[in-house]
Formats: structure tokens, sequence, C-alpha cells
């Protein structure tokens, strides 16, 4: 009985076979065949490696939402240097919302030499290449999101040689942590003191022949420090042409998470515009001389993700990939043969003209003459 269960069960196997097996003695093959054939299998060898490539890269996805934090504190990662000497100059940040002066005590000022080294001139030119192809090809931000990582570091290295030179230049480094609201942190003559009504500046002491705002942003960033990250304003150099002279930053900040295969961080893209113009009060320019950088922060929040494509994605376009070639290389040699037989069976037929025979009872016959053998001689 189970022998006779085990026949019936590989006879109903077989009846729903979808690939019936030909004897290869009903089999023929073809040049033409053969030649077809090594083209699919090259076609599909080519195709087949072009989407292995495109299942081992991977896309950034953007996805937009509103921002609903309000509470937290917003980091300023800031690291410029300036052309005066520190006891000149002072660094802080004015909040719009409760009008108040934001501590600047995370803020580093260290005596430093304006003019950079060779190697620092190498660093600062490759990376004003990097900005200007970024402003180009907005694409590479895609590339920059998926090679940040911890370990790798944007900042200017550290002086190769011993100058001895002494400071003239003041580099304002470090980190302060703001409300997220509009803001102007700016960088301008003497030192900031509370005030009830906002906030002074003790500038009465420095003389005017000694200001020179001509500076050097190194890095400007906001929310988390990601070293990999190059942001617009990196690698920035502005010479002042006057002693008296206001750089403006206008600067829209917009909320980012970012989530790759290397990192996941909460960090912030922004977009800034510059102005920058003499003060000379006689000719009806007014204002302060300095650096302002005035951000605002959007509304809006960004989550950049690295997605990679599903494997079984990957199998079916490599399913169809291979059945399609096949199925369309069979179709188009068919055809092909299709078309040469009719060409050549033409070409036969004319060959052979037809000719009239008189026949005994006089009759004419139009029928092509059999070729014999005594014929040919």
């Amino acid at each position: 009985m189970r022998r006779l269960n085990r026949k019936k069960t590989l006879n109903l196997m077989k009846e729903l076979d979808a690939f019936p097996k030909v004897p290869e003695s009903y089999v023929e093959t073809s040049a033409s065949g053969g030649t077809v054939s090594l083209i699919a299998f090259i076609t599909i060898a080519f195709l087949t490696i072009m989407e292995f490539t495109v299942y081992w890269d991977t896309w950034m996805k953007y996805e937009y939402e509103v921002d609903k934090d309000f509470t937290s504190k917003l980091r300023i990662n800031i690291d410029i240097t300036v052309a005066m000497r520190c006891q000149y100059v002072g660094a802080d940040v004015l909040d719009l919302a409760e009008t108040m002066v934001a501590s600047a005590d995370g803020l580093i000022y260290e005596p430093v030499v304006f003019d950079l080294s060779p190697q620092q001139k190498e660093w600062q030119r490759m990376l004003q290449l990097i900005q200007s192809r970024l402003q180009e090809e907005h694409s590479l931000q895609d590339v920059i999101f998926k090679s940040a990582f911890k370990s790798a570091s944007t900042a200017l290295p550290p002086r190769e040689d011993n100058s001895l030179q002494s400071p003239d230049a003041c580099r304002i480094h470090g980190h302060l942590y703001v409300n997220k609201v509009a803001g102007n942190f700016h960088i301008t003559v003497g030192k900031a003191i509370p005030h009830p009504r906002g906030h002074a500046h003790l500038a009465a002491l420095v003389s005017h022949e000694s200001y020179n705002f001509s500076h050097r942003i190194d890095h400007l960033s906001f929310g988390e420090l990601i070293p990999g990250i190059i942001n617009p304003l990196d690698g920035t150099e502005k010479i002042a042409s006057d002693h008296n002279q206001m750089f403006q930053y206008f600067i829209t900040v917009v909320p980012t998470k970012l989530h790759t295969y290397k990192i996941s961080a909460e960090t912030h893209q922004f977009s800034v515009t510059e102005r920058e113009r003499v003060i000379n009060h006689a000719a009806g320019s007014h204002g302060v001389s300095g650096i302002f950088m005035k951000y605002d922060i959007s509304s809006l929040m960004v989550t950049v993700t690295e997605e990679h494509m599903p494997f079984w994605q990957f199998l079916v376009r490599l399913c169809g990939i291979i059945g399609g070639i096949f199925s369309t290389t069979g179709i188009l040699h068919g055809f092909g043969r299709f078309v040469a037989e009719i060409i050549f069976c033409r070409f036969r037929l004319g060959s052979y003209r037809s000719t009239s025979v008189q026949l005994p009872d006089g009759h004419t016959s139009n029928h092509l003459p059999l070729i014999t053998d005594n014929s040919t001689h």
C-alpha cells in the first residue's frame, strides 16, 4: 500500500511539473543560437555586477516634520580667529527672546598668530575647495553624511613650525548653550559687561587705529559636534579693508536628526548669507564695528536616514534581469531566424526560372523540371 501511495504521489508530482524535460535527441543547436546565447550570458554577467554595486550602495532619505522641542538648549560650537589682541575683543550672545546676554563662560580666548603655517594654508585651501564643490553639487552632502564618524576630524591642524613672531590675534573657541530662539552672537571691541537694559562693551579704552576685524572661521556649528561634518562657514576668511568695518552673517538653523550606519546624532544644518560694510556715520552708514552672526531657528525638523536596498528586492531585480534577458534574446533570435528563412527561400525560388515543356498531346507544361543526376552532366 505504501508503494502504491508513493507511486501515486510521484505521478501526481510529475503531472504538476511546469518544467518538462526535452530529450537531447530532439534538441537542435545552431551557430546563431550559440552566438546569441554568448551575448546573453555576457549581458547577464555585466548587469548582475552592476546590480551588486547598487545593492551594496546606500542612499539618504529625508523626512520633514514640525519641531516641537522648545525647552531644550541649543549648543553653539565656535572656533574663530580675529586679528586683534585678546584684551581688545569680547564675544557674547544676545538672546532676543529674553533680551539678555547669554553666558559665554564656555569660550576660551587664546593668543595666536593670525598668519597660517604652510600646512594650515594647505588645509584651508582644500576646505575652501570642498565648500565650492558643495555649493555646486548638493548631492555631495549625502556623501559627507555617510562618511561622518566621530574619529574623523576637520579641525585646523596645529602649527608645525615654532614661530618666533609674537601673537597678534585672538582665537575664540569653545561652545555655549542658548535658548532655541533667534539670537545674535557677536564679537566686537571691548569685553562685555551686564546692563539692566541690555548689554554693553568696554570699548572706550581701545583706539580706532587698533580695530582690525579681519577674521577666519575655522569652525561654526550648531547642536552636537560631529567632526566629520563640513559646515557652510568652515574655512571662511575675511580681510577687513577699513578699521571700522562690520561683518554680518544671517544664519537659518534647521534641526536635523542624523541616522547612518556609522553614527546617530542630533545636530543642526544651516544656511547663511553674508554682508559687510564700512561704518561711516557721516555718510549715513551707522552701526558698530565687529563680527555679527544673527541666527534664527527653523520650525521644521529634518530626519536624515541612511537606507539600504532590501535583500528580497535585490533578488526580485536579479531574477527580472536574468529571466528578461533570456526571454528577450530568445524572441529576437526566433524572429531573426524567421526573417532569414524568408529571405533565403525567396532567393532560392528566384534562382530557378519556370520553363515551358511541349507535351506529345500538344499541351504546354509550365512546371519546373525535375533535377536529376543526368541533367547535371
